[in-house]
C-alpha cells in the first residue's frame, strides 16, 4: 500500500500498494498518493528507521485480526493442529527471509513487493502480484465490515430501523444495520487524500489484541465453568484444511516486508527483526487460541468476541477495542483499490469527485457483499487458503528460485522451498475448496 509505482500498459497499477493487512505505524508509508521513493529517501535523510522501530513495524504489519479466530482454529483442527500453527509461522518466518534476499538481488530496482515479481518474472510477474494483492485487499475489507457488524450485533442485541419507501418499506436490523452504519462511518475517510493520521490510530491493533488475550483469562477466572478442557478434541481431520487457512491469516504481511526493509538504517538486520516480531506475534495467537478453546471448547465461534458473554466489562473493552482498528484501517486498505481504478480508466490524477464516486462504489459493494457472508471464520479461511498462501509461500519461493537460479542454490535448500511450494499448494487446493464448500453450504 506503499506509493506509487510505474506499471506496463495494460496491467492494473500497483501505485500505493505492497501491503495488505498492514497495521500501525508501518502504514506510515501507504499513503495513498505519496510516491514511495520519496517517503524511503526521507527515511533515509533521518538514518532510516531503527532497530526497535522496525519491530514494532513489523510486528504490527504481521498483528491483525486474525487472532479474533485463532481459537476457532484450534476448534477445527484439534489440539494437535496447533503444531501445525508453529509449522506455519516457521514456514512464513522463512519466506519472509526469502524476500529479504530477493530484494538484495538489485536494492535500486526493487522496493516493493510487485518489483520483486517483475524483477523475477516481467510483467508477468507483476501483474499476477497485484492482482493477488488487490483481490485480497477487497476482501480484507469486507471482512473488516463483517466483523464490524458481528460484534457491534453483539454489545447491541436487538437493534433496528425501519426504512421508509415504496412497499411500506424495509425493516434494517441486527448484523446487517451495523454493517450498514460501519460503512457510513468509514466512508468519509476514504474520501481523504492523506491518510497518514489514520495510521496512528490503526496502532491499536496491538493494544487490542493484548486486551483481547486479557479478557479471555478474565473470563476463565471469573465465568462459571472456567476452564473446560474436556469438552475439546484432539485431532480433527476434517477441520485441518480450514484450520491451516486460518493460520495463515495469521502471519499475512509479507507484502509490506520490502518497504520495511528498505526503511530500515541497517536492513542487514532483517531477519532478526522479523524473528523477533514472528515470536512475539506467534506468542499471542498461541495465547488466543489456547484460552479461548479451553474457555469455550467446541463451542467457540469464528471470532471468540462473539463467545463473551453480554453485560461483562470484559466483554465490552474487548469488543470496542477489537472494532476500532478496522474502523481506523478501513481506508488504508480501499485507497490502493480506488487509485488503480482511477488509473486504469484514466481518471484525472487527485480528482476529488473521481476519488469520492470511486470509493463511494467500492464501499457500498463491501458492504453488500458483507452482508451476504454467513460465516466470518468461512471468509478468513478462504482468504487465508487462497490469497495468503500466495502471497507469504508461492510467490516468494518461485521469486527467489527464479532470481538466484543462476547463481548456484544449495541443494538442500532447494529441496527445502519445493518441499515448501508443495504444502503451499495443498493448502491452496484443499483449503480454498473446503472453505468454498462452508460458504456456499451456510446460504
Amino acid at each position: 500500500m506503499e506509493g506509487q509505482n510505474t506499471c506496463e500498459a495494460a496491467v492494473l497499477p500497483v501505485s500505493t500498494l505492497s501491503e495488505p493487512l498492514l497495521v500501525g505505524k508501518a502504514a506510515d508509508l501507504a499513503t495513498a498518493g505519496d510516491d514511495l521513493e520519496a517517503q524511503l529517501t526521507s527515511y533515509r535523510a533521518t538514518g532510516g528507521a531503527s532497530f526497535s522501530r522496525t519491530c514494532l513495524n513489523l510486528t504490527n504489519a504481521v498483528s491483525g485480526i486474525g487472532v479474533l479466530s485463532m481459537p476457532y482454529a484450534v476448534a477445527q483442527g484439534g489440539w494437535l493442529s496447533l503444531l501445525l500453527f508453529a509449522l506455519v509461522g516457521a514456514v512464513c518466518y522463512y519466506t519472509g527471509t526469502l524476500i529479504e534476499r530477493c530484494m538484495r538481488a538489485d536494492p535500486g530496482a526493487i522496493a516493493s513487493y510487485p518489483d520483486i515479481g517483475k524483477f523475477a518474472f516481467g510483467a508477468a510477474g507483476r501483474r499476477a502480484i497485484a492482482f493477488f494483492m488487490y483481490v485480497e485487499l477487497y476482501l480484507v475489507a469486507i471482512s473488516f465490515l463483517v466483523l464490524e457488524g458481528d460484534n457491534l450485533d453483539k454489545l447491541f442485541p436487538g437493534s433496528s430501523v425501519h426504512l421508509m419507501g415504496m412497499g411500506g418499506g424495509y425493516r434494517l436490523q441486527g448484523k446487517q444495520l451495523f454493517i450498514a452504519l460501519a460503512a457510513a462511518v468509514v466512508l468519509p475517510t476514504t474520501w481523504l487524500k492523506n491518510l497518514g493520521v489514520l495510521a496512528y490510530v490503526s496502532a491499536v491493533g496491538l493494544v487490542a489484541s493484548a486486551v483481547l488475550t486479557a479478557s479471555l483469562v478474565w473470563a476463565g477466572v471469573a465465568e462459571t465453568g472456567g476452564f473446560r478442557r474436556n469438552s475439546t478434541s484432539v485431532l480433527n481431520l476434517g477441520g485441518l484444511p480450514t484450520s491451516l487457512g486460518l493460520y495463515f491469516v495469521c502471519f499475512t504481511g509479507h507484502a509490506v516486508f520490502p518497504t520495511i526493509y528498505s526503511s530500515m538504517k541497517n536492513n542487514r538486520r532483517f531477519s532478526k527483526v522479523l524473528l523477533i516480531s514472528s515470536v512475539l506475534c506467534s506468542v499471542n495467537y498461541g495465547l488466543t487460541a489456547v484460552l479461548g478453546y479451553m474457555i469455550y471448547g467446541d463451542d467457540v465461534q469464528s471470532q471468540v468476541t462473539l463467545n463473551l458473554p453480554s453485560g461483562k466489562l470484559y466483554t465490552k473493552v474487548a469488543i470496542v477495542t477489537t472494532l476500532i482498528n478496522p474502523l481506523a484501517k478501513y481506508a488504508l486498505l480501499v485507497a490502493p483499490i480506488t487509485a488503480a481504478i482511477e488509473e486504469r480508466f484514466s481518471l484525472p490524477a487527485g480528482s476529488t469527485p473521481a476519488r469520492v464516486s470511486i470509493s463511494t462504489v467500492v464501499v457500498v459493494s463491501t458492504a453488500v457483499v458483507a452482508s451476504t457472508v454467513p460465516f466470518f471464520g468461512y471468509l478468513m479461511s478462504f482468504i487465508g487458503s487462497f490469497l495468503s498462501v500466495m502471497a507469504t509461500v508461492i510467490f516468494p519461493c518461485l521469486c527467489f528460485l527464479k532470481i538466484y537460479r543462476a547463481e548456484g542454490i544449495r541443494r538442500a535448500e532447494v529441496t527445502a522451498i519445493v518441499g515448501i511450494l508443495m504444502m503451499g499448494v495443498f493448502v491452496a487446493v484443499t483449503g480454498t475448496y473446503t472453505s468454498l464448500q462452508q460458504i456456499i453450504s451456510a446460504f
